[in-house]
């Protein structure tokens, strides 16, 4: 199953402001996401707290937090940041 990705405008800003090399990195991930997903299972945690019903994809010293749009089968990505910010 492919999957449809989406971003909020939050997560667009993000992802602008991390370097050249590592936004090359992150979309790469993101597309194995949306694309086959089972790869990445290793990298991929629920969330809980006021992150509930959300995931996070961890590329590195980033995390990518993500929900699943099941009636739409869409990735929205929510959040993009370094891992000591992105939870904040």
């Amino acid at each position: 199953m492919s999957y449809k990705i989406e971003f909020l405008q939050k997560a667009k800003r993000d992802l602008k402001k991390v370097d050249r090399v590592m936004q090359v990195v992150i979309k790469e991930k993101i597309i194995t996401l949306a694309e086959n997903p089972e790869v990445l299972k290793t990298n991929i945690k629920p969330l809980k707290g006021e992150f509930k019903n959300k995931f996070r994809l961890r590329v590195r010293d980033y995390r990518v937090i993500f929900q699943i749009e099941n009636q739409t089968v869409t990735i929205l990505i929510v959040a993009i940041g370094h891992r000591k910010e992105v939870y904040s």
